[in-house]
């Protein structure tokens, strides 16, 4: 009795009759489970945005309430809300590396602690979602998002940075950040200006580098901002607190437990005209999803001789991570020295003050 032969595209053996189109079709029963299927998972992703909706408002109402108490609670609650929207979302985070620095406050500068500036890349509007939850910051936004009409408030409470990026506001702008990081903030900044399609890094802008290292201007520079009426920064920090620079790169490599493909990388990515609504929709339809941090090693401005250096370096190991991250090879991150409570800086792994886990749930 002779074999059937298998076809060489499908690998399976063919029927021994044809099927009619009537066969081939979905029977009843099949077509139910799918129309139930998407209903279940419609339903579910209504849940998951009634909550949404439901605690954003009253946690950023509760969070409006700590803006006058002293102490770091109205550093601390930020992270609670990140965090409990990562769970709504469904995305767990990957953690990799080490923060430098503490939650911060007035107390942490009196007694020495250097502030932080994290660099990060940007593909989505999730990445303040996740790094929000990791990270005791505020972060720096464009001005345009201050008018809109929910989020603009939002960014108000949450006691976001605007800025402008217009020539005439840029020194206003700087003295802004150096009062709030000498005041005891860390910030989280996108260098890349823009969000990318998740595939690459785009180059940084060294000028928002300028917080950390400021240009040494000229006579003739100055007497040019004269000139055009631009804004010279007047405020510098106290010597030996200037701030540090920790890179982070910033990836989702997991959709329902699988690896994320160049195909389904445009999941995440929010950029150019896109919508948030209907962005934040799709991400709510599927079950789960996974980000990854890496938390590379700080850089110390005052070891590069210009900004575009400093940006370059950032950059590169940031889009390196990023590129790792991509194609499933997570990095390990080498050891580095943290600061402490006394604000010295400590090689003991145990000496992080960072208490985030390895994942959120």
């Amino acid at each position: 009795m002779q074999r059937s032969k298998k076809t060489a595209f499908s690998g399976r053996i063919p029927p021994p009759f044809p099927l009619s189109a009537d066969d081939a079709a979905p029977t009843a029963w099949e077509r139910f489970v799918q129309v139930a299927a998407g209903a279940v998972v419609r339903v579910r992703a209504a849940i998951r945005l009634t909550a949404i909706v439901t605690w954003a408002p009253s946690s950023v109402g509760f969070e409006a309430l700590l803006l006058r108490v002293p102490g770091t609670i109205r550093i601390r609650w930020p992270r609670i809300i990140w965090s409990v929207l990562c769970k709504l979302i469904r995305v767990r985070l990957n953690v990799v590396g080490r923060r430098v620095g503490t939650v911060g406050g007035p107390a942490a500068r009196r007694r020495g602690e250097r502030p932080v500036i994290y660099v990060s890349n940007h593909s989505s509007w999730l990445d303040v979602v996740v790094l929000g939850a990791v990270l005791p910051c505020v972060f720096v936004a464009k001005g345009d998002i201050e008018k809109w009409p929910v989020m603009g408030w939002v960014c108000h409470v949450g006691r976001t940075i605007f800025v402008s990026r217009q020539r005439n506001t840029t020194g206003r702008e700087r003295d802004t950040m150096i009062s709030r990081l000498a005041g005891g903030d860390n910030v989280t900044l996108f260098p890349e200006g823009t969000s990318s399609d998740g595939s690459r890094v785009l180059p940084f802008m060294s000028a928002f580098f300028a917080i950390a290292k400021a240009p040494r201007l000229s006579a003739k520079r100055k007497a040019a901002l004269q000139d055009t009426g631009e804004e010279e920064s007047t405020l510098s920090f106290p010597p030996g607190m200037e701030p540090i620079i920790q890179p982070i790169s910033v990836a989702y490599d997991r959709l329902d437990g699988m690896p994320v493909s160049r195909s389904s990388r445009p999941v995440f990515a929010w950029y150019g005209d896109m919508e948030l609504g209907p962005h934040l929709w799709q991400l709510l339809n599927w079950s789960s999803m996974r980000a990854t941090i890496l938390l590379h090693p700080p850089l110390d401005p005052a070891d590069f001789p210009s900004r575009k250096a400093l940006a370059q370096a950032a950059w590169k190991a940031i889009a390196d991570g990023a590129a790792r991250i991509r194609q499933n090879d997570i990095p390990e991150i080498p050891d580095y020295p943290v600061q402490g409570e006394n604000g010295a800086w400590q090689a003991d792994s145990t000496s992080s003050l960072d208490n985030t886990g390895p994942s959120f749930a």
